[in-house]
């Protein structure tokens, strides 16, 4: 569901979904990536052009999609 709603509301046309858990990390935990593509977008196996918000706004503006995309999944799962 996280894939999915990454795409939507960032208009990727794709993802890419990594795991990892303990190796090379301070504190051992579970995370996943999960990062939107387009075609043509740079990424070289696990290594993608990583950019940052440019404000506080655009962070919002990021989040609130995702939580809108998100929770329109979850009432399609609950319809059907």
């Amino acid at each position: 569901m996280l894939s999915r709603a990454v795409e939507l509301a960032m208009d990727a046309e794709g993802t890419f979904v990594a795991m990892n858990n303990r190796v090379s990390q301070s504190v051992p935990h579970l995370h996943v990536h999960v990062v939107p593509r387009r075609r043509k977008d740079g990424l070289k196996g696990f290594f993608w052009p990583r950019t940052k918000y440019s404000d506080q706004q655009q962070l919002n503006e990021v989040q609130s999609r995702l939580r809108s995309v998100i929770n329109e999944l979850k009432n399609r799962e609950q319809i059907n």
